[in-house]
């Protein structure tokens, strides 16, 4: 008998095949069979009217400290995904000295916008080593699986110690071999790869650039050739490009001394427009010398969320704000803001000209609304929308932000947005090498919240797009699934086929739709994040068990720790009377 069969869905299976139509059986937390099921079942589930897809599979997240406290894994498990990848963008928790543990809380804090109280509150520290920490995080039963990746940031700091984060300090070769051979030992047991960041938009809390910004070649292509040697493992890398042709030589340079895998995130920059397509290029090329090169990519905007309960909005840079309001409680804020004298002063100044661009450009902030809008035209800017009513853009921006009891958000995409639409982006996506990535879900707490971005994926390509050309469902749900898995070396997980892990969505597409981001206060001593959740997943299934029906989570917890790679299941498993077997 088998443990549950899912009757009657529109199977969309991750393969790229048309959907169809088709029972899934579930034994022992695997699938056993797909197609038309005779054989009875403890549990069935009447998947008629809806869709029937892999688990989302997101390789982009930063859950390397909320791993430790949250069992659940939110916003990701409210997403459809089953599968998180974490420990991206070089920053993470171990390897972890004692005496190193506030330095790596004020790098996670700077590089993630994560409160850094929470994380010092919520993390326990039950190790040293990177293994050790995948022996922490085992010990706790989670909603969906995890898999961790070793930062560069922590891995540098363990090696060399305080030097680790000075830029002038130039790792001795002795200190190079320490930081490979500790990178292999821990993919040896467990960590899925290894991540590096390169760019100066990642900071410490205190201002100060992330320890890997400066590493040099023979440091950056000795950790991969100790990659290459112990024979599995990926790259994660990030990097400002500001010399591409260099820094790309670099990295490719680094898969061809290693023999691994690597992606790199690639967005749109207003200031390069055009050098994504230079960047994808360059991958192409690598892809056709035989070089297994990838690039990340987002499914909409990149943005930031601006309102009072955030950690920027379009006055807090003022002087009056800083000197009369930051400090204030929510409701006190809000009443002093509605004062009418204090509504005018704030009105007259003006940011700080390294703050003007982001936060005082009208012509690309947008009211969120409810629905959110993540592909606003030109003519819903605040800029537009003031010009139109005839009053000053800071004042209709003013008003907005007081709105929902002063709990109202403002969008300012700036990534994968020059034009004003995502047709950067669909244009990524469509793209053979790449996938759907950078959601950072997890981080950003008070700025950005696009954990959501696997259900924006389907729900805004698939169906709900006015501004512009769809995409097929077929290979949304591939991207999310089969080749964000394939990316990490899951391939175990991402379609439905027997043998295949049984994480499953169970969707109705009609209904699929996110929900606002709002402002809640549930980190350790009280910090703040922004969620968003989702209607339309009618069930999420993690090795056959259903974590979150309806948009509730139902405090059942199949999750593991994913400890490295994983082989596609070379036999089809045993399939039940009268199925099809592999469709």
């Amino acid at each position: 008998m088998l443990d549950r069969v899912i009757r009657g869905g529109t199977l969309v299976d991750g393969t790229g095949a048309p959907a169809r139509r088709a029972d899934v059986g579930i034994r022992e937390g695997r699938i056993v069979a797909v197609g038309e099921i005779q054989e009875s079942a403890r549990e069935e589930i009447d998947a008629s009217g809806l869709l029937v897809t892999p688990g989302w599979v997101d390789v982009h997240t930063h859950y390397d400290g909320q791993v430790t406290w949250d069992p659940e894994i939110t916003p990701s498990s409210w997403h459809g995904v089953t599968t998180v990848v974490m420990g991206n963008c070089g920053v993470g928790f171990a390897p972890a000295e004692p005496a190193r543990h506030d330095w790596l809380i004020g790098l996670m804090e700077g590089v993630e916008d994560i409160p850094g109280t929470a994380l010092a509150e919520g993390i326990t520290w039950e190790w040293e080593s990177f293994p050790e920490y995948l022996d922490s995080i085992e010990k706790t039963p989670h909603a969906i699986d995890i898999g961790a990746q070793v930062p560069h940031g922590a891995l540098r700091a363990y090696v060399m110690g305080p030097r680790g984060a000075d830029h002038t300090a130039v790792p001795t070769a002795e200190e190079i071999a320490e930081m490979g051979r500790l990178a292999r030992e821990a993919i040896a047991a467990g960590a899925l790869g290894f991540t590096s960041s390169r760019t100066r938009n990642h900071r410490t809390k205190d201002g100060e650039p992330t320890p890997s910004l400066t590493a040099s070649p023979e440091e950056m292509l000795g950790i991969a050739e100790a990659l290459g040697e112990g024979g599995s493992g990926v790259f994660e890398m990030v990097a400002d490009f500001v010399d591409l042709e260099e820094e790309f030589g670099l990295l490719r340079k680094m898969v061809e001394v290693s023999g691994r895998p690597m992606s790199i995130s690639v967005a749109q920059s207003d200031a390069a427009p055009e050098q994504w397509r230079r960047l994808l290029d360059l991958i192409a090329d690598a892809v056709a010398d035989g070089l297994p090169m990838y690039a990340q990519v987002p499914p909409r905007a990149i943005g930031i969320l601006l309102g009072l309960q955030a950690s920027l909005n379009p006055f807090g840079g003022h002087p009056t704000f800083r000197r009369e309001l930051a400090h204030l409680p929510h409701a006190e804020l809000v009443e002093r803001m509605r004062d009418p004298e204090l509504r005018a002063r704030l009105l007259e100044e003006r940011p700080p000209p390294g703050l003007e661009t982001l936060l005082g450009d009208f012509e690309r902030l947008f009211e969120l609304g409810d629905p959110p809008d993540y592909e606003p035209p030109p003519e819903q800017s605040i800029a537009a929308r003031a010009a139109a009513m005839g009053v000053e853009a800071n004042a209709l921006a003013y008003g907005l932000m007081l709105e929902s009891d002063g709990k109202a958000l403002l969008y300012r995409p700036f990534l994968n947005y020059t034009n004003f639409d995502l047709d950067v982006s669909r244009q990524m996506l469509l793209d053979p090498n790449t996938v759907p990535g950078l959601g950072d879900a997890g981080a950003h707490c008070g700025m950005i919240c696009d954990g959501s971005f696997p259900t924006y994926l389907l729900s805004h390509w698939g169906k709900d797009r006015s501004r512009g050309e769809r995409l097929p469902l077929e290979s949304l749900v591939k991207w999310q699934t089969a080749d964000t898995a394939a990316l990490v070396g899951l391939e175990d997980r991402g379609r439905i086929l027997p043998g295949m892990r049984a994480d499953l969505n169970l969707i109705d597409l009609e209904a699929l739709r996110l929900e606002p981001p709002e402002m809640v206060f549930d980190l350790p001593t009280g910090g703040k994040r922004l969620i968003q959740k989702a209607k339309g997943y009618r069930q999420t299934l993690v090795a056959g068990e259903t974590i979150c029906a309806d948009g509730e989570l139902t405090g059942i917890r199949p999750g593991q720790l994913v400890r490295g790679a994983r082989s596609n299941p070379s036999e089809p498993m045993e399939s039940a009377s009268q199925g099809e077997g592999s469709a």
